[in-house]
Protein backbone atom coordinates (compact mmCIF):
# COMPACT_ATOMS: atom_id res chain seq x y z
CA UNK A 1 0.00 0.00 0.00
CA UNK A 2 2.60 2.40 0.83
CA UNK A 3 4.39 1.76 -2.53
CA UNK A 4 1.22 2.39 -4.55
CA UNK A 5 0.54 5.36 -2.35
CA UNK A 6 3.93 6.85 -2.79
CA UNK A 7 4.98 5.50 -6.51
CA UNK A 8 1.44 5.28 -8.33
CA UNK A 9 -0.30 8.50 -6.20
CA UNK A 10 -3.37 6.18 -5.34
CA UNK A 11 -5.08 7.17 -1.98
CA UNK A 12 -5.66 5.00 1.01
CA UNK A 13 -8.94 3.48 -0.35
CA UNK A 14 -7.47 2.83 -2.95
CA UNK A 15 -4.44 1.35 -1.98
CA UNK A 16 -6.53 -0.85 0.00
CA UNK A 17 -8.31 -2.30 -2.95
CA UNK A 18 -5.31 -2.41 -5.34
CA UNK A 19 -3.81 -4.82 -2.58
CA UNK A 20 -7.11 -6.98 -1.08
CA UNK A 21 -7.96 -8.22 -4.81
CA UNK A 22 -4.64 -10.20 -4.87
CA UNK A 23 -4.31 -10.85 -1.45
CA UNK A 24 -5.58 -13.99 0.50
CA UNK A 25 -5.35 -14.57 4.59
CA UNK A 26 -5.47 -17.49 6.22
CA UNK A 27 -6.10 -17.78 9.60
CA UNK A 28 -4.56 -20.85 11.74
CA UNK A 29 -6.29 -20.57 15.14
CA UNK A 30 -9.22 -20.51 16.46
CA UNK A 31 -7.66 -19.76 19.92
CA UNK A 32 -8.15 -15.99 20.72
CA UNK A 33 -5.59 -16.22 22.82
CA UNK A 34 -3.22 -17.31 19.94
CA UNK A 35 -3.99 -14.17 17.47
CA UNK A 36 -1.30 -10.97 18.36
CA UNK A 37 -2.85 -7.91 19.73
CA UNK A 38 -1.08 -5.16 20.35
CA UNK A 39 -1.50 -2.16 22.32
CA UNK A 40 -2.90 1.24 20.87
CA UNK A 41 0.79 2.87 22.24
CA UNK A 42 3.34 0.33 20.40
CA UNK A 43 1.37 1.47 17.04
CA UNK A 44 1.53 4.93 17.83
CA UNK A 45 5.05 4.31 18.62
CA UNK A 46 6.26 2.67 15.91
CA UNK A 47 3.92 3.42 13.06
CA UNK A 48 3.22 7.51 13.65
CA UNK A 49 5.62 7.80 10.76
CA UNK A 50 4.38 4.79 8.67
CA UNK A 51 0.81 6.09 8.13
CA UNK A 52 2.23 9.64 7.28
CA UNK A 53 3.86 7.93 4.36
CA UNK A 54 0.52 6.60 4.02
CA UNK A 55 -0.63 10.21 3.65
CA UNK A 56 -3.68 8.90 6.34
CA UNK A 57 -4.80 9.54 10.05
CA UNK A 58 -3.19 7.33 12.49
CA UNK A 59 -6.75 6.82 13.70
CA UNK A 60 -7.25 5.09 10.06
CA UNK A 61 -4.80 3.10 10.01
CA UNK A 62 -5.31 1.53 13.24
CA UNK A 63 -9.01 0.55 12.10
CA UNK A 64 -7.42 -1.77 10.07
CA UNK A 65 -6.76 -3.85 12.74
CA UNK A 66 -9.67 -2.84 15.20
CA UNK A 67 -13.83 -4.06 15.31
CA UNK A 68 -16.54 -1.68 14.55
CA UNK A 69 -17.31 -0.84 17.36
CA UNK A 70 -13.79 -1.21 17.95
CA UNK A 71 -12.12 -2.04 21.48
CA UNK A 72 -10.08 1.00 22.59
CA UNK A 73 -6.43 1.27 22.51
CA UNK A 74 -5.69 -2.29 20.56
CA UNK A 75 -4.91 -3.43 16.99
CA UNK A 76 -6.21 -7.58 16.09
CA UNK A 77 -3.59 -8.95 13.58
CA UNK A 78 -6.28 -11.25 12.15
CA UNK A 79 -8.48 -8.51 12.06
CA UNK A 80 -5.93 -6.45 9.89
CA UNK A 81 -5.73 -10.00 7.67
CA UNK A 82 -9.48 -10.25 7.42
CA UNK A 83 -10.01 -6.46 6.34
CA UNK A 84 -6.39 -6.40 3.82
CA UNK A 85 -7.39 -9.64 1.88
CA UNK A 86 -10.10 -10.36 -0.64
CA UNK A 87 -10.09 -13.82 -0.14
CA UNK A 88 -9.71 -15.17 3.75
CA UNK A 89 -9.86 -19.06 5.06
CA UNK A 90 -9.82 -21.18 8.11
CA UNK A 91 -7.63 -24.73 7.70
CA UNK A 92 -10.12 -26.94 8.24
CA UNK A 93 -13.92 -27.26 7.50
CA UNK A 94 -15.30 -27.24 10.82
CA UNK A 95 -12.38 -24.29 11.52
CA UNK A 96 -14.27 -21.95 8.70
CA UNK A 97 -17.23 -22.63 10.64
CA UNK A 98 -15.63 -21.39 13.98
CA UNK A 99 -13.99 -18.67 12.15
CA UNK A 100 -17.00 -17.59 10.72
CA UNK A 101 -18.53 -17.04 14.23
CA UNK A 102 -15.20 -16.04 15.34
CA UNK A 103 -14.91 -12.85 13.40
CA UNK A 104 -19.01 -12.36 12.73
CA UNK A 105 -18.70 -9.18 14.31
CA UNK A 106 -16.90 -7.81 11.28
CA UNK A 107 -19.70 -7.92 9.19
CA UNK A 108 -22.59 -7.40 11.49
CA UNK A 109 -25.75 -7.73 9.27
CA UNK A 110 -24.83 -10.74 7.20
CA UNK A 111 -25.89 -14.52 8.28
CA UNK A 112 -22.71 -16.39 10.26
CA UNK A 113 -23.31 -18.90 7.55
CA UNK A 114 -22.37 -15.92 4.83
CA UNK A 115 -19.45 -14.58 6.65
CA UNK A 116 -17.13 -13.96 4.26
CA UNK A 117 -14.30 -16.78 5.41
CA UNK A 118 -14.17 -20.34 3.37
CA UNK A 119 -11.72 -23.49 4.26
CA UNK A 120 -9.32 -25.32 2.37
CA UNK A 121 -8.14 -28.22 4.63
CA UNK A 122 -4.47 -28.88 5.31
CA UNK A 123 -2.37 -31.33 4.16
CA UNK A 124 1.39 -32.70 4.57
CA UNK A 125 4.23 -33.25 2.40
CA UNK A 126 3.69 -36.87 1.76
CA UNK A 127 7.53 -37.69 0.58
CA UNK A 128 8.63 -36.40 4.43
CA UNK A 129 6.60 -38.52 6.16
CA UNK A 130 5.90 -41.66 5.23
CA UNK A 131 8.11 -44.28 6.42
CA UNK A 132 10.61 -47.04 4.56
CA UNK A 133 8.27 -49.60 5.02
CA UNK A 134 4.52 -48.25 3.86
CA UNK A 135 6.60 -46.51 1.00
CA UNK A 136 7.85 -49.68 -0.28
CA UNK A 137 4.59 -51.38 -0.27
CA UNK A 138 2.92 -47.80 -2.45
CA UNK A 139 5.70 -48.05 -4.55
CA UNK A 140 4.86 -51.85 -5.65
CA UNK A 141 1.02 -51.03 -5.91
CA UNK A 142 0.28 -47.52 -6.70
CA UNK A 143 1.65 -45.96 -9.97
CA UNK A 144 5.92 -44.53 -9.80
CA UNK A 145 6.31 -41.17 -8.45
CA UNK A 146 3.05 -41.35 -6.52
CA UNK A 147 4.22 -39.81 -3.30
CA UNK A 148 5.90 -36.46 -5.52
CA UNK A 149 2.81 -36.25 -7.94
CA UNK A 150 -0.59 -36.92 -5.93
CA UNK A 151 -1.49 -39.36 -8.47
CA UNK A 152 -1.82 -42.99 -8.25
CA UNK A 153 -4.68 -45.19 -7.66
CA UNK A 154 -4.47 -45.55 -3.84
CA UNK A 155 -7.94 -48.18 -4.55
CA UNK A 156 -4.95 -50.45 -6.05
CA UNK A 157 -3.60 -50.95 -2.03
CA UNK A 158 -6.66 -53.69 -1.94
CA UNK A 159 -4.19 -55.87 -4.28
CA UNK A 160 -1.83 -56.27 -1.49
CA UNK A 161 -2.48 -59.35 0.73
CA UNK A 162 -2.97 -58.83 4.38
CA UNK A 163 -0.27 -60.75 5.20
CA UNK A 164 2.45 -57.73 3.41
CA UNK A 165 0.75 -54.75 5.36
CA UNK A 166 0.42 -56.19 8.35
CA UNK A 167 4.42 -56.94 8.11
CA UNK A 168 4.90 -53.79 7.09
CA UNK A 169 3.17 -52.28 9.84
CA UNK A 170 5.25 -54.60 12.62
CA UNK A 171 8.70 -53.31 10.59
CA UNK A 172 7.40 -49.71 11.26
CA UNK A 173 6.94 -50.41 14.91
CA UNK A 174 9.90 -52.13 15.77
CA UNK A 175 12.07 -49.60 14.14
CA UNK A 176 10.38 -47.37 16.31
CA UNK A 177 10.80 -48.85 19.60
CA UNK A 178 14.58 -49.33 18.31
CA UNK A 179 14.89 -45.48 18.42
CA UNK A 180 12.97 -45.22 21.34
CA UNK A 181 15.08 -46.94 23.30
CA UNK A 182 18.18 -44.90 22.10
CA UNK A 183 16.82 -41.55 22.56
CA UNK A 184 15.61 -43.17 26.20
CA UNK A 185 19.47 -44.25 26.92
CA UNK A 186 20.72 -40.85 25.61
CA UNK A 187 18.74 -38.55 27.77
CA UNK A 188 19.40 -40.99 31.31
CA UNK A 189 23.22 -40.49 29.92
CA UNK A 190 23.17 -36.98 29.55
CA UNK A 191 21.42 -36.30 33.31
CA UNK A 192 24.47 -38.51 34.89
CA UNK A 193 22.93 -42.15 34.91
CA UNK A 194 25.31 -44.89 35.47
CA UNK A 195 24.76 -47.82 32.62
CA UNK A 196 23.85 -50.33 35.46
CA UNK A 197 20.83 -48.20 36.06
CA UNK A 198 19.86 -48.09 32.22
CA UNK A 199 19.60 -51.88 31.71
CA UNK A 200 15.19 -51.43 32.15
CA UNK A 201 15.70 -49.34 28.73
CA UNK A 202 16.33 -52.44 27.10
CA UNK A 203 13.47 -53.76 28.19
CA UNK A 204 11.43 -50.01 27.26
CA UNK A 205 8.22 -51.34 25.04
CA UNK A 206 7.34 -54.37 23.43
CA UNK A 207 7.54 -54.31 19.50
CA UNK A 208 4.80 -57.39 19.86
CA UNK A 209 2.09 -54.69 21.92
CA UNK A 210 -0.34 -52.40 20.55
CA UNK A 211 1.71 -48.69 20.89
CA UNK A 212 -0.25 -45.50 21.21
CA UNK A 213 1.51 -42.13 19.88
CA UNK A 214 0.53 -38.44 20.99
CA UNK A 215 3.00 -35.56 20.28
CA UNK A 216 2.51 -31.98 19.72
CA UNK A 217 2.97 -28.37 21.24
CA UNK A 218 1.59 -28.86 25.01
CA UNK A 219 -1.26 -26.35 25.26
CA UNK A 220 -4.38 -26.83 27.59
CA UNK A 221 -7.12 -27.28 24.79
CA UNK A 222 -4.54 -30.21 23.45
CA UNK A 223 -5.52 -32.03 27.02
CA UNK A 224 -2.15 -33.75 27.01
CA UNK A 225 -3.22 -35.29 30.36
CA UNK A 226 -6.28 -36.57 29.42
CA UNK A 227 -5.43 -40.52 30.03
CA UNK A 228 -3.56 -39.79 33.55
CA UNK A 229 -7.65 -38.43 34.90
CA UNK A 230 -7.94 -42.26 35.81
CA UNK A 231 -4.89 -43.69 36.75
CA UNK A 232 -6.36 -46.93 37.79
CA UNK A 233 -8.02 -47.45 34.09
CA UNK A 234 -4.60 -46.44 32.93
CA UNK A 235 -2.94 -49.15 34.29
CA UNK A 236 -5.04 -51.65 33.97
CA UNK A 237 -4.38 -50.99 29.92
CA UNK A 238 -0.82 -50.80 30.92
CA UNK A 239 -0.50 -54.35 32.46
CA UNK A 240 -2.95 -56.08 30.94
CA UNK A 241 -2.15 -59.79 30.21
CA UNK A 242 -4.39 -60.23 27.22
CA UNK A 243 -4.69 -56.81 25.74
CA UNK A 244 -2.29 -54.76 27.18
CA UNK A 245 -1.44 -51.18 25.83
CA UNK A 246 1.88 -48.88 25.85
CA UNK A 247 2.33 -45.25 25.14
CA UNK A 248 4.46 -42.87 23.89
CA UNK A 249 4.34 -39.11 24.55
CA UNK A 250 6.44 -36.20 23.21
CA UNK A 251 6.04 -32.62 22.74
CA UNK A 252 7.07 -28.91 24.30
CA UNK A 253 5.39 -26.37 25.50
CA UNK A 254 5.58 -22.25 24.75
CA UNK A 255 8.05 -21.04 27.35
CA UNK A 256 5.50 -18.96 28.13
CA UNK A 257 2.87 -21.46 29.01
CA UNK A 258 2.49 -22.92 32.67
CA UNK A 259 -0.60 -24.82 31.74
CA UNK A 260 1.37 -26.61 29.30
CA UNK A 261 4.64 -27.18 31.00
CA UNK A 262 2.67 -28.63 34.30
CA UNK A 263 1.29 -31.15 31.62
CA UNK A 264 4.25 -32.56 30.44
CA UNK A 265 5.63 -32.39 34.78
CA UNK A 266 2.86 -34.56 35.23
CA UNK A 267 3.68 -36.87 32.26
CA UNK A 268 7.10 -36.90 32.67
CA UNK A 269 6.34 -37.62 36.77
CA UNK A 270 4.26 -41.10 35.80
CA UNK A 271 7.02 -42.49 32.94
CA UNK A 272 9.56 -42.21 35.92
CA UNK A 273 7.53 -44.69 38.04
CA UNK A 274 9.20 -47.95 37.37
CA UNK A 275 5.75 -49.87 37.27
CA UNK A 276 5.25 -48.00 34.42
CA UNK A 277 8.35 -47.00 32.43
CA UNK A 278 8.93 -49.44 30.12
CA UNK A 279 5.00 -49.08 28.72
CA UNK A 280 4.50 -45.40 29.38
CA UNK A 281 7.24 -43.30 27.74
CA UNK A 282 7.51 -39.40 27.43
CA UNK A 283 10.75 -38.74 24.90
CA UNK A 284 12.38 -35.77 25.47
CA UNK A 285 13.11 -32.73 22.73
CA UNK A 286 11.00 -32.83 20.60
CA UNK A 287 11.79 -32.28 17.12
CA UNK A 288 10.74 -33.07 13.41
CA UNK A 289 12.97 -36.53 13.34
CA UNK A 290 10.76 -37.71 16.73
CA UNK A 291 7.91 -36.54 14.97
CA UNK A 292 8.72 -38.61 11.86
CA UNK A 293 9.56 -41.87 13.88
CA UNK A 294 6.21 -41.65 16.01
CA UNK A 295 3.86 -40.91 13.25
CA UNK A 296 5.73 -43.71 11.35
CA UNK A 297 5.90 -46.23 13.62
CA UNK A 298 3.02 -46.26 16.28
CA UNK A 299 -0.61 -48.29 15.71
CA UNK A 300 -2.42 -45.29 17.01
CA UNK A 301 -2.74 -41.90 16.91
CA UNK A 302 -4.16 -40.12 20.27
CA UNK A 303 -5.81 -36.29 19.71
CA UNK A 304 -8.18 -35.42 22.42
CA UNK A 305 -8.13 -31.63 22.02
CA UNK A 306 -11.30 -29.59 23.59
CA UNK A 307 -13.60 -29.30 20.53
CA UNK A 308 -13.76 -27.04 18.60
CA UNK A 309 -10.04 -25.19 19.16
CA UNK A 310 -8.06 -27.71 16.59
CA UNK A 311 -7.37 -25.68 14.02
CA UNK A 312 -6.78 -28.60 12.10
CA UNK A 313 -4.48 -31.16 13.26
CA UNK A 314 -1.79 -32.21 10.81
CA UNK A 315 0.18 -34.48 12.57
CA UNK A 316 -2.88 -37.08 12.19
CA UNK A 317 -2.51 -36.55 8.81
CA UNK A 318 0.97 -38.09 8.99
CA UNK A 319 0.29 -41.50 11.14
CA UNK A 320 -2.52 -41.87 8.81
CA UNK A 321 -0.15 -42.18 5.69
CA UNK A 322 1.67 -44.73 7.49
CA UNK A 323 -1.18 -46.60 8.83
CA UNK A 324 -1.71 -45.33 11.65
CA UNK A 325 -5.50 -45.52 12.98
CA UNK A 326 -6.42 -41.96 14.16
CA UNK A 327 -8.35 -42.19 17.58
CA UNK A 328 -9.11 -38.40 18.07
CA UNK A 329 -12.12 -35.99 18.91
CA UNK A 330 -14.31 -34.87 15.89
CA UNK A 331 -11.94 -31.79 15.72
CA UNK A 332 -9.61 -29.97 13.10
CA UNK A 333 -9.47 -32.05 10.13
CA UNK A 334 -10.80 -35.11 11.82
CA UNK A 335 -14.41 -33.82 11.60
CA UNK A 336 -14.48 -33.88 8.11
CA UNK A 337 -11.59 -37.28 7.26
CA UNK A 338 -13.59 -39.58 9.83
CA UNK A 339 -15.95 -41.94 7.56
CA UNK A 340 -16.79 -44.57 10.38
CA UNK A 341 -14.06 -47.12 9.39
CA UNK A 342 -10.62 -45.49 8.77
CA UNK A 343 -10.27 -44.92 12.87
CA UNK A 344 -12.35 -44.36 15.98
CA UNK A 345 -13.51 -40.95 17.22
CA UNK A 346 -14.01 -39.71 21.02
CA UNK A 347 -17.38 -38.78 22.10
CA UNK A 348 -19.63 -36.66 19.70
CA UNK A 349 -19.60 -33.10 18.17
CA UNK A 350 -21.91 -32.19 21.12
CA UNK A 351 -20.18 -29.62 23.33
CA UNK A 352 -20.72 -29.10 27.29
CA UNK A 353 -20.47 -25.58 28.51
CA UNK A 354 -18.52 -26.90 31.61
CA UNK A 355 -15.22 -27.90 30.34
CA UNK A 356 -14.61 -30.30 33.28
CA UNK A 357 -17.01 -32.14 32.75
CA UNK A 358 -16.66 -32.38 28.96
CA UNK A 359 -13.07 -33.63 29.87
CA UNK A 360 -14.88 -36.01 32.46
CA UNK A 361 -17.21 -37.85 29.29
CA UNK A 362 -14.59 -37.53 26.92
CA UNK A 363 -11.91 -39.13 29.29
CA UNK A 364 -14.58 -42.33 30.24
CA UNK A 365 -15.48 -42.52 25.85
CA UNK A 366 -11.38 -43.01 24.96
CA UNK A 367 -10.96 -45.49 28.06
CA UNK A 368 -13.94 -47.49 26.57
CA UNK A 369 -12.69 -47.18 23.16
CA UNK A 370 -9.45 -48.69 23.98
CA UNK A 371 -10.70 -51.12 26.23
CA UNK A 372 -13.61 -52.30 24.31
CA UNK A 373 -13.01 -51.47 21.01
CA UNK A 374 -9.10 -51.01 19.83
CA UNK A 375 -7.38 -53.46 21.70
CA UNK A 376 -10.06 -55.98 20.89
CA UNK A 377 -9.58 -55.43 17.86
CA UNK A 378 -5.51 -54.94 17.34
CA UNK A 379 -5.30 -58.71 19.08
CA UNK A 380 -7.71 -60.90 17.66
CA UNK A 381 -6.23 -63.95 15.93
CA UNK A 382 -9.12 -66.24 15.75
CA UNK A 383 -8.27 -65.79 11.44
CA UNK A 384 -4.81 -66.70 12.28
CA UNK A 385 -1.66 -64.91 13.30
CA UNK A 386 -2.45 -61.90 11.23
CA UNK A 387 -4.93 -59.45 13.25
CA UNK A 388 -7.72 -59.32 9.60
CA UNK A 389 -10.16 -56.46 11.25
CA UNK A 390 -7.26 -54.47 12.44
CA UNK A 391 -5.54 -54.73 8.99
CA UNK A 392 -9.27 -53.83 7.30
CA UNK A 393 -9.42 -50.43 9.25
CA UNK A 394 -5.53 -49.98 8.11
CA UNK A 395 -6.27 -50.41 4.19
CA UNK A 396 -9.04 -48.68 4.81
CA UNK A 397 -7.79 -45.53 6.45
CA UNK A 398 -4.79 -45.47 3.81
CA UNK A 399 -6.78 -45.59 0.76
CA UNK A 400 -9.30 -43.21 2.07
CA UNK A 401 -7.12 -40.91 3.40
CA UNK A 402 -3.91 -40.91 1.28
CA UNK A 403 -5.15 -38.39 -1.48
CA UNK A 404 -7.11 -36.51 0.93
CA UNK A 405 -4.42 -35.24 3.56
CA UNK A 406 -1.68 -34.80 1.07
CA UNK A 407 -0.32 -31.11 -0.29
CA UNK A 408 -1.01 -32.44 -3.55
CA UNK A 409 -4.74 -31.81 -2.62
CA UNK A 410 -4.18 -28.47 -0.66
CA UNK A 411 -2.29 -26.90 -3.24
CA UNK A 412 -4.59 -27.73 -5.84
CA UNK A 413 -7.55 -26.60 -3.47
CA UNK A 414 -5.62 -23.45 -2.99
CA UNK A 415 -4.92 -22.48 -6.44
CA UNK A 416 -7.77 -23.32 -7.70
CA UNK A 417 -10.20 -21.41 -5.32
CA UNK A 418 -7.87 -18.62 -4.47
CA UNK A 419 -4.47 -18.31 -6.51
CA UNK A 420 -5.44 -18.13 -10.14
CA UNK A 421 -8.80 -16.10 -9.04
CA UNK A 422 -6.72 -13.73 -6.82
CA UNK A 423 -4.02 -13.30 -9.80
CA UNK A 424 -6.59 -12.79 -12.26
CA UNK A 425 -8.77 -10.54 -9.78
CA UNK A 426 -5.28 -8.16 -8.73
CA UNK A 427 -4.38 -7.84 -12.90
CA UNK A 428 -7.47 -6.19 -13.40
CA UNK A 429 -7.69 -3.80 -10.68
CA UNK A 430 -3.99 -2.54 -11.75
CA UNK A 431 -4.90 -2.19 -15.43
CA UNK A 432 -4.83 1.15 -16.71
CA UNK A 433 -3.23 3.13 -14.23
CA UNK A 434 -5.56 1.32 -11.21
CA UNK A 435 -8.32 2.43 -12.75
CA UNK A 436 -10.76 -0.22 -11.64
CA UNK A 437 -9.53 -0.46 -7.74
CA UNK A 438 -9.92 3.60 -7.66
CA UNK A 439 -13.64 2.87 -9.57
CA UNK A 440 -14.12 0.00 -6.32
CA UNK A 441 -13.07 2.46 -3.79
CA UNK A 442 -15.35 5.61 -4.99
CA UNK A 443 -18.18 3.02 -5.02
CA UNK A 444 -17.67 1.74 -1.61
CA UNK A 445 -17.94 5.43 -0.43
CA UNK A 446 -21.07 6.35 -2.09
CA UNK A 447 -22.42 2.95 -0.94
CA UNK A 448 -21.38 3.32 2.26
CA UNK A 449 -22.39 6.54 2.84
CA UNK A 450 -26.22 5.97 0.91
CA UNK A 451 -27.38 2.65 2.84
CA UNK A 452 -29.06 4.37 5.53
CA UNK A 453 -31.61 5.27 2.53
CA UNK A 454 -32.35 1.72 1.50
CA UNK A 455 -35.04 -0.21 3.34
CA UNK A 456 -36.93 -2.87 2.37
CA UNK A 457 -41.03 -1.33 2.70
CA UNK A 458 -43.07 -4.20 1.91
CA UNK A 459 -43.52 -8.16 1.22
CA UNK A 460 -46.40 -9.99 -0.09
CA UNK A 461 -46.48 -13.68 -0.52
CA UNK A 462 -48.12 -16.58 0.26
CA UNK A 463 -46.57 -17.97 3.69
CA UNK A 464 -49.02 -20.77 4.13
CA UNK A 465 -47.95 -24.35 4.79
CA UNK A 466 -46.97 -25.95 1.24
CA UNK A 467 -46.61 -28.61 -0.71
CA UNK A 468 -43.27 -30.41 -1.99
CA UNK A 469 -43.17 -28.58 -5.63
CA UNK A 470 -45.55 -26.30 -5.17
CA UNK A 471 -44.91 -23.08 -7.12
CA UNK A 472 -45.12 -19.47 -5.20
CA UNK A 473 -44.31 -15.59 -6.48
CA UNK A 474 -43.34 -13.06 -3.95
CA UNK A 475 -43.74 -9.17 -4.18
CA UNK A 476 -41.35 -6.71 -2.53
CA UNK A 477 -41.16 -2.71 -2.19
CA UNK A 478 -37.93 -2.08 -1.76
CA UNK A 479 -36.63 1.91 -1.43
CA UNK A 480 -32.71 2.59 -2.94
CA UNK A 481 -32.72 6.05 -2.08
CA UNK A 482 -30.15 7.75 -4.38
CA UNK A 483 -29.05 4.52 -5.21
CA UNK A 484 -29.50 2.59 -9.06
CA UNK A 485 -30.67 -0.71 -9.45
CA UNK A 486 -27.29 -1.72 -10.25
CA UNK A 487 -25.65 -0.73 -7.30
CA UNK A 488 -27.90 -3.64 -5.28
CA UNK A 489 -28.76 -6.78 -5.38
CA UNK A 490 -32.49 -8.15 -3.71
CA UNK A 491 -32.65 -11.63 -2.42
CA UNK A 492 -34.87 -13.68 -1.68
CA UNK A 493 -34.81 -16.11 0.84
CA UNK A 494 -36.70 -19.10 1.04
CA UNK A 495 -37.25 -22.28 2.88
CA UNK A 496 -38.64 -24.51 5.70
CA UNK A 497 -39.42 -22.61 9.20
CA UNK A 498 -38.11 -23.80 12.70
CA UNK A 499 -39.48 -23.77 15.56
CA UNK A 500 -38.33 -20.22 16.53
CA UNK A 501 -39.77 -19.05 13.47
CA UNK A 502 -36.04 -18.96 11.28
CA UNK A 503 -35.97 -20.57 8.26
CA UNK A 504 -33.70 -23.48 8.10
CA UNK A 505 -31.31 -24.10 5.01
CA UNK A 506 -32.56 -21.22 2.92
CA UNK A 507 -31.97 -21.28 -0.74
CA UNK A 508 -31.22 -17.87 -2.02
CA UNK A 509 -32.80 -16.40 -5.10
CA UNK A 510 -32.46 -13.12 -7.52
CA UNK A 511 -35.43 -10.56 -7.44
CA UNK A 512 -36.13 -8.66 -10.46
CA UNK A 513 -36.66 -5.04 -10.26
CA UNK A 514 -40.07 -4.32 -12.54
CA UNK A 515 -40.55 -0.84 -12.24
CA UNK A 516 -38.58 2.12 -10.16
CA UNK A 517 -40.33 5.47 -9.15
CA UNK A 518 -38.35 8.40 -6.86
CA UNK A 519 -35.53 5.70 -5.65
CA UNK A 520 -38.62 3.31 -4.59
CA UNK A 521 -38.43 -0.41 -7.19
CA UNK A 522 -40.79 -2.78 -6.96
CA UNK A 523 -39.21 -6.66 -7.21
CA UNK A 524 -40.85 -9.84 -8.02
CA UNK A 525 -39.66 -13.59 -7.60
CA UNK A 526 -41.12 -17.41 -7.73
CA UNK A 527 -40.11 -20.14 -5.94
CA UNK A 528 -40.58 -24.09 -5.90
CA UNK A 529 -40.84 -25.23 -2.05
CA UNK A 530 -38.59 -28.07 -1.89
CA UNK A 531 -40.21 -29.67 1.46
CA UNK A 532 -43.86 -29.50 2.79
CA UNK A 533 -45.66 -27.83 5.67
CA UNK A 534 -44.37 -24.47 7.36
CA UNK A 535 -42.52 -22.68 4.45
CA UNK A 536 -41.39 -19.30 4.49
CA UNK A 537 -39.52 -16.29 3.14
CA UNK A 538 -37.55 -12.92 3.80
CA UNK A 539 -36.30 -10.00 1.49
CA UNK A 540 -32.80 -8.51 2.02
CA UNK A 541 -30.93 -6.26 -0.17
CA UNK A 542 -27.02 -6.25 -0.64
CA UNK A 543 -24.36 -3.97 -2.61
CA UNK A 544 -23.17 -5.41 -5.88
CA UNK A 545 -20.62 -5.10 -8.36
CA UNK A 546 -18.26 -6.46 -10.36
CA UNK A 547 -15.28 -6.53 -9.17
CA UNK A 548 -16.62 -7.18 -5.03
CA UNK A 549 -15.36 -11.21 -4.66
CA UNK A 550 -18.70 -11.26 -2.46
CA UNK A 551 -21.73 -9.29 -2.05
CA UNK A 552 -20.97 -9.69 1.75
CA UNK A 553 -17.88 -7.70 1.58
CA UNK A 554 -18.83 -4.86 3.30
CA UNK A 555 -20.93 -6.02 5.73
CA UNK A 556 -24.23 -4.02 4.35
CA UNK A 557 -27.15 -5.81 4.52
CA UNK A 558 -31.09 -4.40 4.62
CA UNK A 559 -33.50 -6.89 5.64
CA UNK A 560 -37.39 -6.84 5.80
Amino acid sequence: MRILIAKEGLTFDQAVEAVRASTIFTTHTPVPAGIDVFDGELIERYFSNFAKELDVPLAEMMALGQTVPSVPGTYNMAIQGLKLAGRSNGVSKLHGHVSRSMFAELWPDVPVDEVPITSITNGVHTPTWVGPEIAELLDRYLAPGWAESGGGDWKRLNEAPDSELWRARERARERFISFVREQLQGELRERGTSEADLGWTSDALDPGILTVGFARRFAIYKRGTLLLSDVERLEQLLHSSDHPVQFVFAGKSHPLDDGGKEMIRQLVHFSSDPAHRTRFVFLEDYDMETARMMVQGVDVWLNNPRRPLEASGTSGMKAALNGALNCSVLDGWWDEGYDGINGWTIGTRDISTDPEYQDRVDASALFDLLEREITPRFYDRSEGPIPRRWIERVRASIIGLGPFVGAQRMVRDYTEMFYVPSAEHGARMAAGGFARAKSLAAWKEKIRSAWDEVAVIDVEGDVLAADVGENRSVRATVQVGSLDTEDVTVQLAHGRVGANGELLEPEIVAMQATECTNGTCNYSAEFTARSAGLYGFAVRVTPTHEDLVTDMDLGLVAWA
